[in-house]
């Protein structure tokens, strides 16, 4: 089979390989745990600098006493602080907390907005944040870029871009719109399992045939 020899021939051949390992939606393949986008968007901010498992086992107890965007617009900060501790940088991650879920009840009318000049608005949240909510929660078009994926990017040579933004401006054609958020959950699942930082797993790689990175 011929080698891809554009960075959209790679990415869409990483697109295939990569689904068939991890099928699904975005919404299926996201790790964090949620009912609704209000949690989503909570869960999201408290997974900086810290494990999508850590997150999980601190937002029961957060969501039971705080289950929406009014209830946590009007806590207190140190009970809040309690709560999400061991998820780290917790005072300023509860001041993230609590100023976006003020902007949702008193901007939004206690409703997440979907569009991402909306979302950006809110304390805590970036571009990333913001695709993250666009394409789990509501299914719209949204490319998150983390480390892992601006690895895979580097690696893949989809692009030279360094920055999350260009890196997320230079994939984003390279992919249908409504897979963009799945293809980076898969990027990141793959990077997490074989594609890892310091010493790939190339042997096992189902890109490695046409990964211009690829130890063989």
């Amino acid at each position: 089979m011929a080698r891809p020899r554009t960075p959209s021939g790679r990415a869409r051949k990483a697109n295939e390989r990569l689904a068939a390992a991890f099928p699904g939606s975005a919404e299926d393949l996201c790790a964090l745990d949620h009912e609704d986008p209000f949690q989503l968007l909570a869960a999201t901010i408290l997974s900086a600098q810290c494990t999508d498992v850590r997150v999980n086992l601190t937002t029961p107890a957060l969501f039971a006493r705080f289950p929406d965007a009014p209830s946590m617009a009007v806590a207190e900060p140190e009970e809040i602080e309690a709560l999400i501790r061991s998820t780290g940088f917790f005072r300023a991650k509860t001041r993230s907390l609590i100023g976006m879920a003020q902007g949702v009840t008193f901007r939004f009318g206690g409703v997440v907005p979907s569009p991402m000049e909306d979302l950006v608005t809110l304390p805590g949240v970036g571009r990333k944040t913001a695709n993250v909510l666009r394409s789990v929660a509501f299914g719209l078009p949204g490319l998150p870029v983390d480390t892992h994926v601006q690895r895979l990017a580097l690696r893949l040579d989809l692009t030279h871009e360094t920055d999350p933004v260009k890196v997320e401006y230079a994939l984003n054609p390279m992919v249908p719109a409504d897979q963009r958020g799945a293809f980076s959950l898969r990027l990141i699942l793959h990077g997490r399992a074989t594609c890892v930082a310091r010493t790939p797993r190339c042997m096992g790689c189902i890109l490695a045939d046409f990964c211009p990175s690829a130890r063989r």
